[in-house]
């Protein structure tokens, strides 16, 4: 791992610290799974929220943060055709959750997995 890439990791890992009791544990899950399930990605902070990129200097593609839940979603630079065509109408980019159950997990990694390519 790149001197950049731990950076991003760990700055990522800071902010996650910094979620409230209620959150905290939910967003190290989140992060450890979206690294496990993608290992490609680059995390770092995007507007202040964990963020994961494709490339060092590549636009993050997926995110989340901490408001009164947490907040996973997509971004415009992620592959969307595996979740629809924004074309067509509307397409799933964002959910909320208050805790990853096996369910949830599993929902999760499966789009991580269709959008990351």
């Amino acid at each position: 791992m790149d001197n950049k890439n731990q950076a991003g990791v760990q700055d990522v890992l800071a902010k996650i610290e910094n979620f409230s009791d209620k959150h905290r544990s939910v967003g190290k899950q989140l992060h450890t799974l979206i690294t496990t399930t993608a290992p490609q990605l680059q995390p770092r902070l995007w507007y202040g929220m964990p963020g994961y990129a494709l490339r060092d200097d590549g636009p993050v593609v997926l995110f989340f943060r901490e408001d009164k839940y947490i907040s996973f979603g997509l971004t415009e630079n992620t592959n969307l055709s595996e979740l629809g065509s924004p074309e067509d109408g509307l397409v799933e980019a964002a959910w909320y959750l208050s805790q990853l159950d096996t369910d949830a997990e599993a929902k999760i990694a499966d789009i991580v997995r269709k959008v990351v390519v």
